[in-house]
């Protein structure tokens, strides 16, 4: 079989690119390296909806970003991820700073964002916690929180209701291009394509290289993040975020769409695009950084901490274009913040510029855009309650107690379009995992779970794909 288009890279972008074009009459893939969807930066990042104010006008970020924050609320709504326009602040609290939150106002002003200084009384009425040492604050009310996993996998799950492909586990080692064809080696499997659409994030420049395109330097960043428990009573009901400095947006915090609060990231510039470990000066960075702006942040209240890695180019900006050296290759690389928010717009540049060099794009009537979700049990009315346990009695089994995540959930979300088959796969599907305990409890229960619905033996079974397998045999077996 030849695709129409390969995707490389089943991150956010690569998701919103294979949904993009699954609207059309077209044989499509997605290439993923990693035994799921969203595996990278797309899981582990702030889940910001930016305003806009930040880019810098008239480069291709600030167009993406604008255009991307004016669609995520209707993507959400298709998609049925969870999204709240709760607004962002930039604390100054020092001239300095105010100095950067006017050079902020006025680039906002530029990219037409709707932003304003607020004096300390007024951002008292918006963050009644905030520390009343903030001066002043840049206010952008079209600003936000989504979850940017689940927005990944959501937009996977369309494209494969549509009809496009995904392999998982296959790591693109090769491209060849002859008479009109790409031909790739992904892991195991041979796959050819007419066109290929480079959105391999951290990998882009690799992928770039061996299909023959231009040649630009992925340079990682490392960010640390600090997760609080619900109950945690020092809350934000913006995003809050410092100053700028010449490393980025700085530490932020901020509420996560499902009632956690959320500190970081760090910024750190690193060789080893894998590394995604955390230390303790860079957590302590993060705790330091969220006291400045809420101080009676609990750190006993943290439930888990972890990092992502930032895809930044080296031409400081978004590279989204046509290859100039490889025929029939576009780009889509250097997408790191506001590179969530920008995604839905980038999606769909991107298949501006497919069709601008030939492919063709003729409406695929059978597509939709509208995704059906797992249904959260925990939410439902007393009444919807009795009504699941009727049509499966899985509902009435309770597996992760933090959560409230039912057997009967955690069964759909491995047998969903590009369904979990991992124990990360079903956190992130089903939320089991995601609470206090952060799995401590419920884990042994999903692995068996994923055993028997996968036809597994324990020892297969993984946190999230090859080398993170969790049992290595039945206790005293080897002796």
């Amino acid at each position: 079989m030849i695709y129409d288009a390969a995707i490389i890279g089943a991150g956010v972008t690569g998701g919103m690119i294979a949904r993009e074009l699954s609207m059309y009459q077209l044989k499509l893939c997605v290439i993923e390296a990693e035994a799921d969807i969203a595996a990278g930066t797309s899981k582990a990042n702030s889940g910001i909806v930016h305003a806009g104010y930040d880019a810098l006008p008239g480069t291709l970020k600030a167009k993406m970003n604008i255009a991307g924050n004016a669609m995520i609320k209707e993507t959400a709504e298709q998609l049925c991820v969870p999204y709240i326009n709760c607004g962002s602040l930039v604390a100054a609290f020092s001239k300095e700073d105010e100095a950067h939150i006017k050079e902020l106002y006025d680039r906002g002003r530029k990219n037409s964002v709707p932003v304003e200084i607020l004096s300390p009384c007024e951002i008292k009425k918006i963050e009644p916690m905030i520390s009343g040492k903030v001066k002043s604050a840049l206010y952008a009310k079209t600003a936000g929180i989504i979850c940017p996993f689940s927005l990944t996998i959501a937009a996977v799950e369309n494209a494969v209701e549509n009809g496009v492909k995904v392999y998982l586990n296959s790591k693109v080692t090769k491209i060849k291009r002859q008479d009109g064809i790409y031909s790739i080696t992904a892991g195991k499997n041979s796959i050819k394509a007419r066109y290929l659409v480079n959105a391999a994030g951290l990998y882009a420049d690799e992928i770039s290289k061996i299909a023959g395109g231009e040649s630009f330097k992925i340079n990682p960043r490392k960010g640390e993040y600090i997760l609080f428990d619900k109950s945690m009573a020092a809350r934000a009901k913006t995003v809050i975020f410092g100053a700028p400095n010449d490393k980025g947006k700085g530490v932020l915090f901020a509420p996560t769409v499902y009632g956690n609060m959320i500190a970081g990231p760090t910024a750190q510039n690193i060789d080893d695009k894998a590394d995604t470990s955390t230390s303790a000066k860079g957590l302590k960075d993060v705790f330091s950084g969220a006291k400045k702006y809420v101080p009676c942040i609990d750190k006993k209240c943290a439930i888990t901490v972890f990092s992502g890695i930032r895809a930044g180019a080296d031409k400081h900006d978004f590279i989204i274009e046509c290859s100039k050296k490889a025929k029939d290759l576009v780009n889509v690389a250097g997408i790191e913040s506001p590179g969530l928010t920008a995604a839905p717009a980038i999606a769909k540049y991107a298949a501006e510029l497919l069709f601008s060099i030939g492919l063709e794009c003729k409406k695929n009537k059978n597509a939709t855009r509208q995704r059906r979700p797992i249904e959260i049990f925990s939410k439902a009315t007393p009444e919807r309650q009795r009504e699941l346990i009727k049509k499966d009695k899985r509902y009435a089994n309770v597996v992760c107690r933090c959560e409230h995540v039912t057997e009967a959930e955690i069964v759909q979300s491995i047998h969903r379009p590009c369904g979990a088959t991992t124990v990360d796969g079903v956190k992130l599907r089903a939320g089991a995992g995601m609470g206090r305990c952060q799995g401590s409890f419920c884990m042994p229960r999903v692995m068996s779970i994923l055993k028997r619905e996968l036809g597994q033996e324990y020892e297969q079974v993984t946190k999230k794909g090859e080398g993170s397998y969790i049992l290595s045999g039945k206790t005293k077996e080897a002796l």
